[in-house]
């Protein structure tokens, strides 16, 4: 019996490890298609972390994470997201970095982050004090007692909803450089009514979370005719994608406000510039566009007097290249000549590699990363593909802090000049008349 139990132990431990939890324990699994049943239109406090399995402080969390979901039952829910699955609900909180605990409470479309310590007992602390401050809110009439979350299931404003017509759809949808959906519908229609307040909310969260650069539409093809057949529309209701310059596309996803958004934040990521790439002329350079990123990748190249202009460029263009190919993962791009950042070059490790060089930094956590394959697209991406699913390996910044950074003046794109040697007069110098008298 003992070797069947350990077998069976053995392989328990294999899955666990695979799954991060299991319907055996009390957290409660949560992806998009039952996200806003349990969570948003709950009255229970929540607390739910967003995680990625291959990450080791999720794996160290799990069986605190586990504990206080014990000790919690009935009291408070709590669950757990694979962010790294479903990227839409993490996106849609704004989730950097794993593990990220957020407590949803009295308006479950605003939820907290968590900063406590990740101990089981910290863990059911920090809901205990979530809880109290919820039921006193109750208590002063605040949050408008248990219909508060019911009242806001509708998540989201229908002015974000955008009414489209005959008359204004072309200059609004066709002209844009934006990227549309649009919900064709009929008044009567049973799905329509259904799709109205996950369309409301997704439109909402998208015009967050893409800065306005996706819109939601909605067309009562019932009055206007020109459009609906304009766009053959044959069934109540029809979702469309409309870019500039393309063909409309059907949308076939999922009707929940987790597949719109997630279709949305796609459009949105395929459809973005790529990110900007900035030379490092001053400490604000490098520090905001490390600090606003979850990693920033810097480029090292070689002096100019190395490789001029056009060599400068072909390195510049790769790396445009690869933002363009990570422009999803929002990181920061930037670049220095070698020799302009010293202090830069020494807490990485730069200077025995030669150049052009290249390091990721995780600002956050004051770790860095340094290609160790070729500059070019492919050494580039397989160095990116191995830090973006976490594997790779990583130093601590020298000195624990950004380095000092010097204000430099910033590349004017043409060849380098050799410094000027000053020039002497030699119709003032004695030659010694013996000079080179043997060699002619």
């Amino acid at each position: 019996h003992c070797n069947a139990f350990l077998v069976l132990l053995g392989c328990s431990l294999v899955l666990s490890v695979h799954a991060m939890y299991s319907s055996s324990d009390d957290v409660i699994e949560l992806k998009p298609s039952n996200f806003n049943r349990e969570v948003i239109q709950s009255d229970s406090l929540w607390l739910v972390e967003f995680y990625a399995p291959w990450c080791g402080h999720c794996q160290s969390l799990a069986p605190e994470w586990k504990k206080a979901a014990t000790a919690l039952k009935g009291i408070v829910k709590v669950g757990a997201v694979d962010a790294d699955q479903h990227k839409s609900l993490g996106g849609q909180y704004g989730v950097r970095g794993f593990p990220t605990i957020k407590i949803f409470g009295a308006n479950k479309n605003k939820p907290e982050e968590y900063q406590g310590g990740r101990s089981s007992q910290a863990i059911v602390d920090g809901a205990m004090n979530a809880l109290r401050t919820l039921v006193k809110e109750r208590l002063s009439g605040k949050s408008g007692g248990s219909g508060y979350s019911k009242q806001q299931s509708g998540g989201g404003d229908k002015k974000d909803v955008i009414e489209l017509t005959d008359d204004n759809f072309d200059k609004l949808v066709l002209e844009s450089e934006d990227v549309w959906m649009v919900e064709f519908f009929a008044p009567w229609c049973g799905h329509c009514k259904n799709l109205e307040p996950e369309w409301t909310a997704a439109a909402t969260a998208v015009k967050e979370q893409t800065k306005g650069k996706v819109h939601l539409g909605a067309v009562d093809a019932t009055v206007h005719q020109v459009l609906a057949s304009r766009y053959e529309i044959r069934g109540f209701p029809t979702i469309k994608i409309f870019r500039k310059g393309e063909e409309p596309e059907v949308y076939q996803g999922g009707r929940s406000r987790g597949d719109i958004i997630e279709k949305a934040l796609d459009l949105f990521s395929d459809n973005a510039a790529p990110p900007e790439l900035l030379e490092i002329l001053n400490e604000d350079i490098l520090k905001n566009t490390c600090e606003d990123s979850q990693l920033c990748i810097i480029g090292v190249l070689p002096h100019i007097l190395d490789t001029g202009a056009a060599g400068r460029n072909g390195y510049l263009e790769v790396m445009m290249k690869m933002a363009d190919k990570y422009k999803k993962k929002s990181w920061g791009w930037l670049w220095t000549e070698a020799g302009a950042q010293m202090e830069l070059e020494a807490s990485l490790g730069i200077g025995g590699f030669g150049y052009p060089a290249m390091a990721a930094i995780n600002a956050r956590k004051m770790k860095f990363a340094l290609l160790r394959g070729s500059f070019s697209e492919t050494g580039i991406h397989e160095f990116l593909r191995e830090l973006s699913v976490g594997r790779g390996s990583t130093a601590t910044l020298g000195g624990g802090t950004m380095p000092k950074i010097n204000t430099v003046e910033a590349w004017d794109g043409k060849d380098g000049q050799l410094p000027v040697e000053e020039e002497y007069d030699l119709s003032d110098v004695d030659l010694d008349d013996d000079f080179g008298k043997d060699e002619l």
